[in-house]
């Protein structure tokens, strides 16, 4: 069992974020289960896609960026759905370790606490409560998080979870579904010698380059060293599902078996080949079909596309962020426009 609250994956992801953690990050360990990163951070990032384009189009923008980036002390990690964090102390005790670090920040950000999470036991759920509930009296802002995308596996096979949609959506799947004929799917273990091949490496790193950017959102860029370290690593339970066309690598996802969930950590893609084959709705059954077939509770799909992952039949849980602004002016149109800031929630209410 893992020591301190909302462990989602195994430990060994935190470990490798501490020993090579993203670029321009500095992280630590504050106590055991109790983690810190710091970096500049651009209070663009989370805004809704449209608003923020919009916002970076406008003229001289390169100029003035810096005036929306802030020295931010993060307490969390960026490996894990939620921020892990100690049993051995009571909420207000958390804080006030806290305390020093928002004296030294503009920032500092409790990240992703869970809400009435289902991946989680009640306690770890009512601490986070117990945790919010304290924050706030003590100034902290509340901001709605990201959504968390999962599936749970309470269906018989793939054509009892596919009765679950329309009949239209159903023959768009199935007609999808027939690229994997042309596909051979390897899935690995990690610590397989596979992954001791240095070319091996840089090449899965790059098709997990390709994903990044691609991405609306650039915020931690893992490095080969991280990459490295969790494929090399033997006894957490990784998977590498990977898809070829003969001899081309198409893509792959790392996921990881932890308290009988299938979670869903990474994807690399080789973009043009991948979109011919529809590798991200494909991968989506092949990690349900072997979430069923390991007598797993859940598949847990991650934070992006919740729109795509929706129409895929995700089910999915909140989370907050806790913010302490350090200056009163900052703190003050921050309050003002949180709601700008909770994209995700946004999208949710309006389904």
């Amino acid at each position: 069992m893992d020591n301190g609250f909302n462990h989602v994956e195994p430990k060994c992801l935190v470990d490798a974020f501490l020993k090579h953690p993203p670029h321009t990050f500095k992280a630590c360990a504050l106590d055991a289960s109790f983690y810190a990163f710091s970096t500049q951070f651009n209070l663009l990032t989370t805004l809704d896609t449209p608003l923020r384009k919009k916002i970076q189009s406008l003229l001289g923008y390169k100029y003035w960026q810096s005036l929306v980036e802030f020295p931010t002390q993060f307490i969390g990690t960026t490996v894990t759905e939620y921020t892990p964090l100690p049993e051995q102390h009571t909420a207000q005790q958390l804080l006030e370790r806290i305390q020093p670090h928002c004296k030294q920040h503009s920032l500092t950000i409790i990240k992703d606490l869970p809400l009435q999470s289902p991946l989680l036991p009640a306690k770890d759920n009512l601490f986070s409560q117990q945790l919010i509930q304290e924050a706030q009296k003590q100034g902290f802002l509340a901001v709605e998080g990201q959504a968390l995308a999962y599936v749970k596996i309470d269906f018989f096979d793939q054509e009892d979870f596919l009765s679950r949609f329309s009949k239209s959506r159903r023959k768009n799947f199935k007609r999808k579904l027939k690229h994997l004929d042309e596909l051979h799917i390897d899935v690995k273990h990690t610590g397989d010698e596979y992954f001791n091949n240095p070319d091996t490496l840089k090449q899965l790193y790059a098709l997990y380059l390709e994903v990044y950017q691609q991405s609306d959102i650039h915020f931690d860029l893992l490095s080969l060293e991280f990459f490295t370290t969790i494929l090399q690593e033997h006894s957490q339970n990784g998977r590498v599902f990977m898809y070829w066309k003969e001899q081309v690598l198409v893509g792959y996802n790392i996921c990881y078996i932890h308290n009988n969930a299938l979670i869903d950590k990474y994807i690399g893609l080789n973009y043009s080949l991948a979109l011919d084959y529809n590798l991200y709705f494909i991968s989506w059954f092949v990690n349900l079909d072997y979430a069923k077939s390991n007598a797993l509770d859940f598949y847990v799909a991650g934070w992006t596309d919740p729109e795509v992952k929706a129409q895929l039949g995700a089910q999915f849980t909140f989370t907050q962020h806790l913010v302490w602004v350090k200056s009163p002016m900052l703190r003050f149109i921050l309050k003002k426009f949180r709601h700008l800031f909770e994209s995700d929630a946004h999208w949710h209410q309006q389904q």
